[in-house]
């Protein structure tokens, strides 16, 4: 890894394998890591306590948890709504799944820079990823890029969205996790599962489908993976 630098960063941290594997490789990078999660009421809320556990497993103090459960009453999403189906097409856009949660990183993404601005944080880190994504619009790299240029213009700031594992598949995102040394961590500690079972989940959502299909493919050939994530992280 390389040397710190004297660097601030704000993560958005769901305590999800992502979010996780993010941290672990700013944990090497910069000297000043704040976390952000957000509770929207999600039914998964396991995932809270995940954050809390996984930050306190790797030293990070300062951590802000956001209340946001007014969010629940604004959107239709089977992750806020027990009478929407999971895994099913969403009720209003059948394009789309039913746990996609209409805003939502629009509204991290705003709040987690008001926040930023406010402690003198010129970056911020979303564990998002467009290539093993589960067809959300607000995870791929064309909102991260406009959503950024709305808030630089808006806020008249300098603050960078920064996403390391945009195109990173979820097997790569595994050996970056290995990387990091974080294994155990993202094995055992963190919520994938859209159920909120932590670690290896329910086995039978998107979520954890995808997760389980990354970690065998990676697992079966560790050495080109890793060497295809340190290709795409610039780290050979």
């Amino acid at each position: 890894m390389n040397d710190k630098i004297n660097e601030k960063v704000l993560i958005v941290f769901s305590g999800g394998q992502d979010s996780t594997t993010c941290l672990a490789y700013y944990i090497y990078q910069c000297k000043h890591i704040s976390c952000i999660t957000f509770n929207y009421n999600q039914l998964h809320q396991s995932e809270i306590q995940a954050s809390r556990i996984i930050l306190e497993k790797l030293g990070i103090k300062n951590h802000l948890i956001l209340d946001m459960k007014y969010l629940q009453n604004l959107s239709i999403s089977s992750l806020t709504n027990q009478s929407v189906a999971l895994d099913k097409n969403h009720p209003i856009d059948n394009l789309l799944p039913s746990t996609f949660v209409p805003g939502r990183n629009i509204l991290f993404l705003t709040l987690s820079s008001i926040y930023a601005y406010s402690h003198d944080i010129n970056s911020i880190v979303l564990g998002v990823n467009e290539i093993d994504f589960s067809g959300y619009p607000d995870c791929r790299y064309e909102f991260i890029k406009n959503m950024n240029h709305v808030i630089k213009i808006g806020m008249c700031c300098h603050i960078d969205f920064e996403i390391p594992i945009m195109h990173l598949n979820k097997s790569e995102i595994w050996a970056l996790s290995d990387y990091c040394n974080v294994l155990d961590i993202i094995l055992n500690d963190t919520v994938t599962c859209y159920q909120g079972i932590k670690g290896s989940g329910c086995s039978k959502c998107q979520a954890c489908i995808i997760r389980k299909k990354g970690f065998d493919k990676w697992n079966s050939n560790r050495f080109y993976y890793m060497h295809k994530m340190k290709q795409k992280m610039k780290l050979l």
